[in-house]
Order: C-alpha cells, then sequence, then structure tokens
C-alpha cells in the first residue's frame, strides 16, 4: 500500500520470510527509501507475524514476539542496505539461517550476531564488503559462510579468511574468494602474501598448578605475535579471589600475570585458561589447578533400611581421605555383617555403612574418621536398629517412696544355721540315691520287653509291620560314660546343645523367638522303626512309631533321620540343626518333632508325609507316569492340572516367606526336599531322603586349594544369613573341608543355583528365590531335571553366561514371567518372595481362562 508520491521502482527487493510454517514472498521497490514513505504488510500477512518497513534503509522490524519464531530470512535485492547492526538482529533470537544476496551491505557491526545463538547458515554473497572480523562468529556453530562476489580489500583483517579456506572451515574451501592488492590487481585470496600477519603464540609459566587450600599462587600467561595480540586470564567462575596485572616489557610480547589469594577448595579441578587474540584469530592455553585441603564430612545419616540398613556418608578430601569407623569408641572391624561401600567422584567420597541383619548389639554411636595428609575430620551418629528382646527387670528395686520402712535386722544364732544346713544336705543326698536307683530299674526293665527283642535284630523289614527298636542300630559306636554338661544344656552324643538361643538370631516381632531354644529330648526306647526310607552319605531315614509324643495319640508315623558319621564336626553340625529347626513352626515347613542322643546313632524326629518327596509325586502324576520303575509298570494317577500346580507353587512360596521372616536361607531349595502329604499338603523339608536316588542332581566338585570354601553342604540345609559365605569363610556351625562328602569333595546342586553361588559360594534370601524359579520350572514339567540335556559342567557355563530355562509346554505366561523374575542376573533385580506369593495367591484364584497357557 504505497502512502507516497514517489515513482515506482525499477529494481524489486525480494523478501522472503518464514512464519507459522508458511514462506511468504513479498516485491518491493527501491523506492521505499523515498523521504517519507512507509510500508506496511499487515494485510499481506494474515494469520503471521506483521512486519512493517521504515524508510531511509532501516532494517525490518517484526511487531510483537513474532520475530522469536523466524528462523530463516532472506534477502535480495537490497542496494541500499549498507550496514548491518545488533539491534538489526536482537530480536531474532531464533534464527538459523541469514542470507543477504546481491545488496549493498558493505559493513557489519561488532557484536551483530550475538543474540542469534542458533545461527548455522550465513549467505552475505554478492554484497560490497572488503573487511570482515573473526570475531562476529566466535560464537557461532557455523555449518556454511559463503562470502563469493565480494572485493575484499588484500590485508591483515582477512588472513583469517584465508586461513579458514586452508583448515575447510564453514565450507569456505570450495568458494572462489577475491581481494584488491596494493597495486589494484585483483588476485585469488589464496594467493595473499601478508608478512607479519599471523596467529598469536602463548605459553603459561604451569601447565598443572597445585597449591594448599588458603595459600597465594602467581602464574604468567605470554602471548606473542604479529600484529601484538591481547591477553587475558578467563576466570568467571573462580571463587578464589584473583588479580590481573599486564606486563609489556618487550615490543612483541604481551605478558599477564594471574594472582591468586587465599585458595578456596571450591577451585579444585578448575582449569584457568589464558586467551591471546589478534586480527587474525585466537589462541589459548589452560592450567589445571589442584588445590589440596584436608577431610570434610559433607552429609552422615541415621540408619535407614532398603536391601539392608545403611549409614549414608559424604566425605571430601584431597587428596583423597581414608575413611575408617568407630563403634561407641572402639575401632570397627568390618564383616560380612557390617561392611562399608563407596564410590569415589572427583573429591567426593560418597557411600554407605551397611548393616545385614542388625541386632540390639549394634546399637550405639558410630563415628565415621576421615584422614589424609593435610589432617582428619569425624562426625558420630546415632544408630537404634532392634530394642533389647528382655529389658532389665525392675521387680528388685523398690522405690524408696513406696517402702518408708526401715529395714529389719534379723540376728541368727550359729548352731541353729549349722543344724539346719545338716539336714538339708541330708535330704538332697537321700533325693539322689532314689532317683539314680529308679533310672536304673526303668532302663534294665522298660520297654524293650514289650517287644520281646534281645540282642542284635535286623534293623530293616520288607513289611509294614515288622519294627526293630532303634537302640539296637549303633554302628558299633560306643557312647562316652560321662560328659561336663552345664545346668543349661541338653546332652547328645559328645555334645551339648545350649537351652539360650545365639543373640545374633533375635529379632524384633516375632514371637516364635522365646528367650529359650528347648530342643525336646526323645527317648531312645519310644522310637520302633518300621522300614527304610532313604539313605544318603549322613546315614539314613526310617519310618517309625514314636510313643509319647502327643498327649492324644499312644502312637505315631513319624520319619527319622539317623546320623552315621560320628565325627565331632558332624555332632556339631546336628546339634546347630537341632537348634535351628527347634525354633521353625509354619503349616508348610516339616515338622520338627525333637532329637534323641542318649547313645549313638544321633537321631532327629520329624512328621511323616505319606506321599514321598515332591520329584517323585510330580513323575507319578505326569505324563510320563507310565514308564518302568524298577521292572514294573507304574499305573497312572491322572496329570495334575493347572490349579494344583499352583496350590503347590503357592504353597512354597508360603514356606519360604515364612523362612525369609526368620532370616533364614535354605540353600537347597528343589522338589526332591519338598514333601507331600495327604489333600496335597506341600512341605519345605531337607532330610536327605533318597539323595542316592538323586546323585545326579549334584555336582560332586573337586579339592579347592587350602583355605577356600569346600563345606559339607548336605550336613546343614537351614542356616541364618549370616552364614552365607564367600569363598573363604565358614559360617557358624558348617563343618571343616572335606567332611561332608564322599572323598573331602563338596557336593553342589548347581542346577539350582545362581551365577554368584556357583562362582562366589555366596548364599542369600535371593539366591533362594532364584531356587524357587526352578522349583516352579520343575512343578510345570512334572519332575524334570532342569538343563537334563547338559552335563554338569555345561550347566556351569550356561548359568553363568547369563542362559535360562526355557518356558515348559504347559506353563501359562503369567508363571513364566515369574520364572524370569527369579532368574535376574543382579540378586537386588530379583522378585520379592512376598510378591512372588501374592502373585501365585492370585492366580491359583483366578479362573484358568485367563493365565495365558499358548503365549
Amino acid at each position: 500500500r504505497n502512502t507516497s508520491t514517489c515513482s515506482p521502482a525499477k529494481t524489486l527487493l525480494n523478501i522472503f520470510v518464514l512464519s507459522g510454517g508458511r514462506v511468504s514472498k513479498f516485491n518491493l521497490g527501491e523506492s521505499l527509501n523515498c523521504p517519507g514513505t512507509a510500508w506496511g504488510m499487515t494485510e499481506l500477512l494474515p494469520h503471521h507475524a506483521a512486519l512493517q518497513l521504515v524508510s531511509r534503509g532501516q532494517w525490518l522490524q517484526p511487531a510483537g514476539h513474532a520475530a522469536a519464531s523466524i528462523s530463516p530470512v532472506h534477502i535480495e535485492n537490497w542496494k541500499n542496505l549498507q550496514t548491518l547492526n545488533a539491534v538489526d538482529m536482537e530480536l531474532y533470537t531464533g534464527l538459523q539461517r541469514l542470507t543477504i544476496r546481491n545488496s549493498g551491505l558493505r559493513n557489519i557491526q561488532p557484536r551483530a550476531f550475538a543474540k542469534n545463538p542458533h545461527l548455522r547458515y550465513i549467505d552475505l554473497s554478492g554484497n560490497r564488503l572488503t573487511t570482515l572480523s573473526w570475531q562476529l562468529f566466535q560464537t557461532l556453530r557455523l555449518f556454511e559462510l559463503r562470502l563469493e562476489r565480494n572485493l575484499f580489500n588484500c590485508s591483515c583483517d582477512i588472513r583469517w579468511i584465508q586461513l579458514w579456506q586452508e583448515k575447510g572451515e564453514a565450507n569456505l574451501q570450495y568458494q572462489e574468494l577475491y581481494c584488491m592488492n596494493m597495486d589494484a590487481a585483483i588476485i585469488p585470496l589464496q594467493e595473499m602474501n601478508i608478512t607479519q600477519c599471523d596467529l598469536p603464540e602463548i605459553s603459561v609459566s604451569h601447565v598443572n598448578l597445585t597449591v594448599r587450600e588458603g595459600e597465594n599462587a602467581v602464574i604468567t600467561c605470554n602471548g606473542s605475535g604479529s600484529p601484538l595480540p591481547d591477553v587475558d586470564w578467563t576466570v568467571a567462575d573462580l571463587h578464589s579471589i584473583n588479580t590481573h596485572q599486564t606486563n609489556l616489557n618487550w615490543t612483541n610480547v604481551h605478558a599477564i600475570n594471574l594472582t591468586l589469594v587465599n585458595v578456596t577448595s571450591e577451585d579444585n579441578g578448575f582449569l584457568l585458561t589464558c586467551i591471546a587474540e589478534n586480527v587474525v584469530g585466537m589462541s589459548n592455553a589452560s592450567v589445571l589447578l589442584t588445590v589440596y585441603y584436608p577431610p570434610r564430612i559433607l552429609t552422615l545419616e541415621e540408619p535407614v533400611l532398603h536391601l539392608e540398613h545403611c549409614i549414608a556418608f559424604a566425605v571430601h578430601g584431597n587428596p583423597a581421605p581414608t575413611l575408617h569407623w568407630l563403634h561407641n569408641g572402639q575401632v570397627l572391624r568390618e564383616t560380612e555383617i557390617i561392611h562399608m561401600e563407596f564410590y569415589q567422584q572427583g573429591e567426593v567420597s560418597e557411600g554407605c555403612l551397611l548393616f545385614n541383619k542388625p541386632t540390639h548389639y549394634n546399637n550405639g554411636n558410630y563415628t565415621i574418621v576421615a584422614t589424609n595428609q593435610l589432617g582428619s575430620a569425624n562426625q558420630t551418629i546415632k544408630g537404634h536398629f532392634l530394642e533389647k528382646p528382655f529389658p532389665e527387670s525392675t521387680d528388685n528395686f523398690v522405690s524408696s517412696k513406696l517402702s518408708p520402712t526401715p529395714p529389719i535386722t534379723v540376728t541368727h544364732k550359729p548352731e541353729e544355721d549349722t543344724f539346719g544346713v545338716s539336714i538339708a544336705v541330708g535330704l538332697a543326698a537321700f533325693a539322689c540315691v532314689l532317683l539314680v536307683v529308679l533310672f536304673i530299674m526303668i532302663n534294665k526293665y522298660g520297654r524293650r520287653s514289650k517287644f520281646g527283642m534281645k540282642g542284635p535284630v535286623a534293623v530293616i523289614s520288607g513289611e509294614e509291620d515288622s519294627a526293630s527298636p532303634l537302640h539296637h542300630i549303633n554302628h558299633g559306636i560306643t557312647t562316652p560314660s560321662s560328659l561336663d554338661a552345664g545346668p543349661d544344656t541338653v546332652v547328645i552324643g559328645m555334645t551339648r546343645i545350649p537351652v539360650i538361643e545365639n543373640p545374633q538370631y533375635f529379632r524384633q516381632g516375632h514371637n516364635c523367638h522365646k528367650p529359650d531354644t528347648y530342643v525336646q529330648h526323645i527317648k531312645r526306647r519310644d522310637i520302633v522303626l518300621k522300614r527304610e526310607l532313604g539313605e544318603g552319605a549322613f546315614g539314613k531315614v526310617f519310618l517309625a512309631e514314636c510313643y509319647n509324643l502327643s498327649p492324644t495319640n499312644d502312637k505315631m508315623l513319624v520319619a527319622v533321620k539317623a546320623l552315621k558319621d560320628p565325627t565331632l564336626a558332624a555332632r556339631k553340625d546336628f546339634q546347630r540343626e537341632a537348634e535351628l529347626l527347634t525354633n521353625l513352626q509354619h503349616e508348610h515347613i516339616v515338622k520338627f518333632y525333637g532329637v534323641c542322643g542318649d547313645g549313638d546313632p544321633l537321631i532327629m524326629v520329624f512328621e511323616y508325609m505319606k506321599h514321598g518327596d515332591l520329584n517323585k509325586f510330580l513323575r507319578a502324576h505326569g505324563p510320563d507316569a507310565m514308564i518302568l520303575v524298577d521292572g514294573q509298570p507304574r499305573q497312572a494317577k491322572g496329570e495334575l492340572g493347572l490349579s494344583q500346580m499352583l496350590h503347590i507353587a503357592s504353597q512354597i512360596a508360603s514356606g519360604m516367606v515364612y523362612l525369609a521372616s526368620q532370616h533364614f536361607v535354605h540353600r537347597d531349595l528343589a522338589t526332591r526336599n519338598c514333601l507331600v502329604g495327604a489333600n496335597l499338603l506341600v512341605k519345605i523339608g531337607d532330610f536327605g531322603m533318597s539323595r542316592d536316588v538323586y546323585s545326579t542332581d549334584y555336582y560332586r566338585e573337586g579339592p579347592r586349594p587350602k583355605g577356600q570354601f569346600s563345606a559339607a553342604w548336605q550336613r546343614q540345609r537351614l542356616a541364618p544369613p549370616a552364614a552365607a559365605t564367600v569363598s573363604g569363610s565358614r559360617p557358624l556351625g558348617q563343618l571343616k573341608r572335606g567332611t561332608g562328602a564322599v572323598g573331602g569333595h563338596t557336593m553342589l546342586p548347581i542346577r539350582w543355583m545362581p551365577p554368584e553361588s556357583i562362582m562366589y559360594r555366596k548364599f542369600t534370601t535371593e539366591s533362594d528365590v532364584w531356587s524357587f524359579g526352578v522349583i516352579l520350572w520343575e512343578i510345570f514339567t512334572y519332575g524334570k531335571q532342569p538343563w537334563f540335556q547338559l552335563s554338569n559342567t555345561e550347566v556351569i557355563e550356561c548359568i553363568t553366561q547369563g542362559r535360562v530355562l526355557e518356558r515348559p509346554r504347559v506353563c501359562p505366561k503369567e508363571v513364566y514371567d515369574i520364572m524370569l523374575g527369579c532368574w535376574q542376573r543382579e540378586p537386588q533385580q530379583r522378585l520379592n518372595i512376598k510378591e512372588i506369593y501374592k502373585i501365585l495367591h492370585a492366580l491359583g484364584k483366578a479362573t484358568p481362562i485367563y493365565l495365558d497357557i499358548l503365549g
């Protein structure tokens, strides 16, 4: 809309504007520059940013905030555009491409592009530029800079363009650029030869500067070259006090000193950079500042329970400090139960003091001490994990306010005291003699005569109704006639079972843990064997009748585990296992009744599960049940259904939840170690039943170097997490090397073991979760052996390399997802056993149609 009286322009000005995703082109004449002329584009740009052209060669000024959304600007044939200023460009903050072609541009002011950090493409070809500064483009990351058809003056000011062409920067190497020399001759820019015009050279007095906190330091930077460069230090983010001092003693060297006063540790690792600039370009050199300072404790937090209890800390110091801990003022010795883990990031050490199932014995003050060559620092935090299980009784203390009556003094005559003591001693002696006589008579005329057994008899009979008294199974071992037993012990063979539980096993919130652990003692004459159930390296398991075990039944069927190994180590294992099993009371854990230790062999008595171990039960109710067993075809009993399999799995998971809540690690979970009773009742146990039958499930490990793990696997099945070991250590109560397997070799159920247990002999609740995943696989394959197609060595290789068992044919996808969750390589990433139980319990209640069996 022309509002002036000027004549129409002969040359067109083409303006291309991209806004809102559309490109608009406008053809305007040179008469724009007529005095008093104003051109508006509001009508031309509906729904777009409105632009306004102001007369006398002024730059395009968008209205409102439209400029920020403009990414390219394209201008051609604007002959009166001579200067580009910073104010012309500052609103175009989103500009990426700028084209000013075939116009009259002669000069670009310094910092013209300071507000256009996204500029990547600039086309200035066909203008009237005679000189151009590299500093215009110093902060830009240009992909391309086009300068053709500009006749530059051959001078030092454009030497940088010649150097960029040589290096191939901004795509200048393919452009034909020219300049006019002093003789008015036009020559290619690449042939320009200007003396005393080069990039500045720079040097610093230090490559690395090391100081102590609080000290002062001086660094010198020298810049040389022609033209003489400007030199300065860039220390914008430096915390230390600094001053700059210029020294121009030489005509071609510009030196500057940087003085640091009272250096602070916050500047450790700071990169001091010196820059030298002239018209040709810029050079720089850096100095790494290292500040040594004594340790400081940044944070120390109270214990928080994650996977383990953690006292989090953060310490910094340079050099990196060494860390150690004090517990109640005494040096804390790190163990598997209490240990420190941290990582170093720069000069900051951050980590945790970890506690694996701490008890009230671990309560107290914990002090972290950090030390390096420059000093030390410490800080204390209180750690409280559990209340004392048996707080001190205050019954014996009577308040003086409640008992104002003075104490009464009673005087006894010496003669009366002597007479009373004599009577008491006499009565006690008479009672002891009477008890001894009764004990001898009971042993002589006791229950043995009831069965008419005299002398050694056959131990095992093939008939259900045949029996033999247990005391005849002694393997030729003579029981010691005397044993030093304290008042709080139960004598079993050559060992003593203390009635006070190990304080390490006290747990808050578990009612089953009483102040005393009483192991029930069963008389040998009350146990009458029926038949053998299994045999292993530890001894044999029998079906037996036990009298006087239940107040409601005269006798009941039990499973008897007889220890044949008479070594002291085996007896200690027997003692420990009896203590642990006494505390395990759960509907899905095989019930432990007690021990028989008067003579040999040592006996453990468990409840009897009529259907035997789960592995045989699964095979008897699977598709291969008709396979010949012992030369006779086994009658098919019907395959287990999906709901029955889920019911079995959820029962085992329930037992595992209980074991985890009691902080016990089983270490040999498998279907062979689960028992099946009436009405499909499944319980976790481990009595070594039919160990010889399942010998292929175990890998017999060869002798290891002295000091490495080689404990008796099958001796100790239940142990608290504190007993989980890494190679080279042995849990409390575990047998010494070589005593648990024939020939001193360890038998390992590697097909059920996770990588950390195979490689490092580390057993935790998470390793039991891995084994449970294998149990699920066994259930849904009707008792197949895991990795049945591979040898033990091949199985070890597969597991340690991350391979897992394939999904069984009848296994729903939801159940296989649980297996995969159990088989995560990192223990902390595996599913929690409580989560597994909840999922299985929910699947068991769900209608089968919702389970994805086909995958």
